[in-house]
């Protein structure tokens, strides 16, 4: 049998004419009782609360469901009591519940998260509509903070995420949203407890960045990138965009080879650059998503695109995402280099179609499986071929200037940096490839990869 919400004596307070409950207590506790059924997952007890919560008219908060149902019978002649009281008691939730999420954003923040990380993992765990429940919480949460102490970074996630405070007024929060996404009370009432109880048990994450709130003068250092960077990278998402769509393999396979020297190249200027002005800065991090299907060859692409760059990238694989340090200049490449090469590998392995055995059983997972590990596998050689002779040719270019030092200085301070944002790191083992035929395939599809990253960059 379920259990019925009653008010506590010392509650028994109204504030308003009807004589029905409806304190502040009282909605924190029915919150408080439904984020708890979820988390045992007692489906009973959290439908129950959520129809104490939504508080239709007719419906006596604090009562038991036919407790109640025989108040409104009993009141159906005095429809402004019922009215009247509903009113109240939604309102009152409304506030209560949205105050307690944009609480939890805040706790978020403390925790490592940041706006970015906590949609994503929201719409991995929940679904797009939280998702988007998610997003109006955190511009609602971010008005407590001036624009000085919020960082660029956490502006730039903002508005791409388009976490803007759409609504006139928190008091016509629910009836907005509502009507936006064409539900009913009810469910957003479900959504809420729900989100709540996913920020109440998000783990604490290393920290990247300052959370909102923090002076200025209370922050790390970070280089910046230049408007001159900002230009070169603009060039590098649309020539990537030419070879993730180009329908001639022997084109990207021509450009691939010379566009990882070039990125390489790219990365040694940055740390001469630095190294002579002695504004060199500190590594810096970014969290990149890594989604199912087939993650773990993901995670192994996303590390080896990394490496090849000065990088280090550690996944969470609960997570869904891969934190990647290094320097703020190389971090861009990563992150756009890893999109392209995953756009490109996906194309080619669905291109493939599906594979089946000699008895007509499906083949198709373990030889994409197989297909995306050989890929990454062979990425990685090239990666690593190319950056290996863009540091010779650049060091044999230097004119004077000692270069290796200068790198080793760099991978050092990223090593440091994991070392003290993930003091207890372990390396995983990669799972087994049984799929002879799509190991062939993917090595054969990473070699026709167009690795241009950088091309543009430098203007060559």
């Amino acid at each position: 049998m379920g259990k019925a919400w009653r008010q506590p004596d010392q509650a028994r307070s109204s504030s308003g004419a009807s004589g029905i409950p409806h304190t502040r207590q009282l909605a924190e506790n029915l919150i408080a009782h439904a984020v708890q059924a979820l988390q045992r997952g007692d489906e009973a007890i959290l439908a129950q609360a959520a129809t104490e919560l939504t508080g239709e008219p007719g419906f006596a908060t604090g009562a038991a469901p036919a407790e109640a149902a025989r108040a409104g019978a009993a009141t159906a002649g005095e429809p402004d009591f019922t009215a009247t009281a509903g009113r109240e008691w939604r309102g009152l939730v409304d506030r209560v519940l949205l105050g307690r999420l944009e609480g939890g954003v805040t706790v978020a923040w403390q925790r490592g998260w940041q706006p970015a990380d906590l949609v994503r993992f929201t719409g991995r765990r929940l679904g797009r509509r939280h998702q988007r429940l998610a997003i109006d919480i955190i511009a609602a949460e971010m008005r407590a903070y001036s624009a000085a102490t919020v960082e660029e970074p956490w502006r730039e996630q903002l508005s791409a995420l388009g976490a803007e405070v759409w609504w006139n007024g928190d008091g016509s929060f629910t009836g907005a949203w509502c009507g936006r996404e064409n539900t009913d009370r009810a469910t957003l009432i479900t959504c809420a407890l729900e989100l709540s109880h996913l920020l109440g048990s998000l783990p604490r994450l290393a920290r990247i960045g300052a959370p909102p709130g923090t002076p200025p003068n209370g922050r790390k250092s970070t280089a910046r990138a230049t408007e001159t960077d900002q230009r070169m990278l603009g060039k590098v998402r649309a020539l990537l965009a030419k070879a993730e769509s180009t329908e001639f393999p022997e084109e990207a396979e021509a450009l691939s080879a010379r566009a990882q020297e070039l990125m390489a190249r790219y990365s040694i200027d940055h740390a001469l650059l630095a190294a002579e002005s002695g504004m060199g800065g500190e590594p810096a991090g970014r969290r990149i998503p890594v989604d199912h299907p087939y993650d773990s060859p993901k995670a192994v692409l996303l590390t080896v695109v990394a490496e090849a760059n000065r990088c280090r990238a550690v996944w969470h694989r609960e997570l869904g995402f891969s934190t990647v340090l290094g320097f703020p200049s190389d971090l861009a490449a990563v992150e756009m280099l890893f999109t392209s090469l995953l756009v490109q590998a996906t194309t080619a392995m669905v291109h493939t179609g599906a594979r089946k055995d000699a008895c007509g059983r499906s083949r198709t997972r373990s030889f994409r499986h197989a297909f995306l590990n050989a890929y990454a596998a062979r990425i990685g050689e090239r990666l690593r071929g190319a950056a290996g002779e863009a540091t010779t040719r650049a060091a044999a270019e230097a004119d004077g200037k000692d270069l290796l030092p200068v790198l080793a200085a760099r991978d050092r301070a990223v090593e440091e940096a994991v070392d003290t944002m993930f003091p207890n790191l372990t390396r995983g083992r990669a799972r087994a490839v049984s799929n002879y035929e799509g190991w062939v395939a993917g090595r054969a599809a990473a070699d026709l990869a167009s690795l241009n990253g950088r091309s543009e960059v430098t203007g060559e």
